[in-house]
């Protein structure tokens, strides 16, 4: 190693350190990923969602409820009266599981007779639903070896899981449409925040400033054409999942495209956002990695938000790809309308307006 390279190497780690936000960046990025892969990267899933239809209402069949909410495994958080509430519990993503005990559970056992017990299994998310199933027919066999009053339980308390909407439990099923939500996002803004910081790091925005086009008209004409492309993109991607991948779109492709645009408008605003507390497009994009990762990791893109600790699932209540992937998923797995989404898209709606909102101020600001 001569003395030019010497130099040139000094030469560079000035520009590094004289760029504190870069360098800030630089440092604090792998620092978040370890804490996110650190505690979001598991598949231990514990305190699962479970809902019970109870149509004996003995003590035989309490003692079943309880042997499953003292497992530690399942809580139970709803109590239904008949298969259709126990549905929309499910349609809705509240529960993800159902416990289902016919009327003659208690005599029938006491009698030494079968009895069949239903255990009804969300199986959208194939890593959640191999859990629960396995767990489900553990318990239901520990519970069925007991002794109650004298008699054992016999052999004759047997569980049937049920999987619904997917019954192969096919990962791709659940991937595919996933897949659609961070493709929109990951274009939306990291190509949006990029674009505009190109037009400052050329020195092409101050031109524009002073020409009659207003800052509403710079913004719109700046990103309508990655609105277009993210769509087109998002047409991609539904064709190939369809057609190669074979993913089956149970529900209403406009009403998918309906709330993908209004998950695109936040994304934008994210873009924008980032635009304007940048200075060149390496910062923004270091800036969008920063930003776009927790959204990887806390949304349930990978690993099931049931299975991370207590605060990482609250911090994922401020996650927007959280909202769409629960709505692309039920709408394409599930076959599900607005109405059961009507909280995902309220939160989705909320956000996107604030983003906005603070991004125009921003930007407006940025130009002044």
């Amino acid at each position: 190693m001569n003395a030019r390279t010497l130099a040139i190497m000094r030469k560079e780690f000035l520009h590094i350190i004289r760029d504190p936000r870069t360098l800030v960046l630089i440092f604090l990025i792998p620092i978040i990923q370890m804490m996110l892969l650190g505690y979001a990267a598991t598949t231990d899933i514990d305190n699962v969602a479970l809902a019970v239809l109870d149509g004996d209402h003995s003590f035989e069949s309490r003692a079943l409820i309880r042997a499953y909410q003292s497992s530690g495994y399942f809580q139970v958080t709803r109590y239904v009266d008949s298969e259709d509430q126990m549905a929309r519990l499910l349609d809705a993503g509240l529960v993800r599981a159902a416990l289902v005990s016919p009327a003659s559970y208690g005599h029938s056992l006491l009698a030494g007779q079968p009895v069949e017990v239903g255990f009804v299994i969300d199986g959208s998310d194939p890593t959640v639903a191999n859990s629960v199933l396995a767990a489900a027919l553990q318990i239901g066999q520990a519970h069925a070896s007991l002794q109650r009053r004298g008699q054992s339980l016999v052999g004759g308390l047997e569980v049937r899981p049920t999987v619904w909407y997917n019954p192969g439990l096919e990962s791709v099923n659940y991937m595919i449409p996933a897949l659609m939500g961070l493709i929109l996002q990951f274009l939306a803004t990291l190509v949006t925040s990029m674009a505009v910081v190109r037009e400052r790091e050329y020195g092409t925005l101050e031109q524009l400033i002073v020409t009659p086009i207003r800052p509403a008209e710079l913004v719109l004409g700046k990103t309508i054409p990655y609105v277009l492309v993210a769509f087109f993109d998002l047409f991609e991607v539904l064709l190939i999942g369809t057609l190669w991948f074979r993913v089956p779109i149970h529900g209403s492709v406009g009403l998918l495209l309906a709330l993908s645009g209004l998950f695109l408008l936040g994304s934008l605003g994210i873009g924008i956002l980032i635009s304007t507390v940048t200075r060149s497009q390496q910062e923004a994009m270091l800036m969008s990695f920063l930003i776009l990762m927790p959204s990887i990791f806390l949304s349930g893109f990978f690993f099931p938000l049931e299975a991370m600790p207590p605060l990482l699932r609250m911090l994922s209540y401020l996650i927007p790809l959280r909202y769409m992937l629960l709505i692309i998923r039920s709408i394409v797995l599930k076959g599900i309308g607005v109405t059961a989404l009507q909280t995902e898209v309220l939160f989705l709606g909320i956000f996107c307006a604030l983003i906005l909102i603070l991004a125009a101020w921003r930007f407006r600001k940025s130009l002044d």
